[in-house]
């Protein structure tokens, strides 16, 4: 498989000091979003070792599962179009106008099949997505946000960059893939805490225990979003936070993830979570086109 992400690109960037000031030993962030302008952050890392089986299988369509301002959707669509692969979105819901990612879906090339919410529930049962997919050839479905063994596995790959003396690694949650294949990979003493830009984390926390060794130490934590309404949702108050967080760190958040993720983190820092001696890697998991529609409201691109 050829490639088409330098991961070289990757550098990890103290934060300024004003942004934790004095709670913490230190605040970095590791910049997953200078992959790739598509396949940024851990959109890749899911995705690699899923395009190389699918290559070397001899699959010429690749199928997976999303909503209206899913990351991962436009990850695949864009790499698929890249290794001359068919793609497949089946997309959560029904939209008179294309949110921007979708948009950029089937710009890239990507069939996008759209279905109820209460169909939807129903992509894990078998045989359901292959019925919906009939007409294609050759189709390997990869689940939503890359969630299998080798989205998992490709996300642990992450752990290179990740040095020893970090105490807390703090990442955005989806579907718990990335979060699970980490904790496979990093110290046990290395504690994850995982911000899931939703009001409920029941179904990623399921994912990642059942993916997990019963024997290993339950060194993570999950947080949810009590302050901006859930998923995709947002207010005056964390376009400030954006704002701000980019005058001092020169660093773009998304608006769906990793704001979420960093406004949490110096609330909690605030509340005295964490103690002096403690160092945080902050990974950046990218997905910068969710910021198409509030661009106007922001002073970055």
């Amino acid at each position: 498989m050829g490639i088409i992400i330098d991961d070289r690109r990757v550098v990890i960037q103290p934060l300024n000091k004003c942004r934790y000031k004095g709670k913490v030993a230190a605040m970095d962030m590791l910049r997953l979003d200078l992959l790739h302008p598509t396949i940024s952050g851990n959109k890749w890392y899911k995705l690699r070792l899923n395009l190389g089986y699918a290559i070397e299988k001899g699959f010429k369509t690749i199928v997976t599962f999303g909503g209206a301002f899913s990351n991962h959707l436009a990850a695949t669509a864009f790499a698929a179009r890249q290794f001359g692969l068919q793609s497949v979105g089946i997309v959560r819901g029904s939209f008179d106008t294309l949110t921007p990612t979708l948009q950029q879906c089937r710009e890239n090339g990507m069939e996008l099949i759209f279905v109820t919410h209460d169909d939807y529930r129903n992509k894990h049962q078998p045989g359901w997505a292959e019925n919906l997919v009939a007409h294609f050839d050759e189709i390997l479905i990869i689940p939503e946000g890359g969630a299998n063994e080798r989205g998992r596995a490709g996300a642990g790959l992450i752990d290179r960059f990740v040095r020893s003396s970090y105490t807390h690694v703090a990442l955005s949650v989806g579907t718990g893939t990335t979060l699970a294949g980490l904790r496979l990979k990093l110290n046990p003493l290395q504690h994850l805490l995982g911000f899931v830009p939703m009001k409920q984390s029941t179904e990623q926390r399921q994912h990642i225990i059942g993916h997990l060794p019963s024997e290993q130490p339950e060194n993570w934590t999950l947080f949810n979003d009590t302050r901006f309404g859930g998923f995709g949702k947002w207010n005056d108050e964390l376009l400030h936070f954006m704002n701000s967080f980019y005058e001092d760190n020169k660093i773009p958040l998304d608006i769906v993830y990793t704001s979420k993720m960093m406004y949490n983190l110096e609330q909690m820092l605030t509340d005295n979570y964490f103690s002096t001696f403690h160092k945080i890697l902050c990974i950046h998991s990218g997905g910068l086109q969710g910021n198409v529609s509030v661009q106007e409201q922001l002073i970055y691109k």
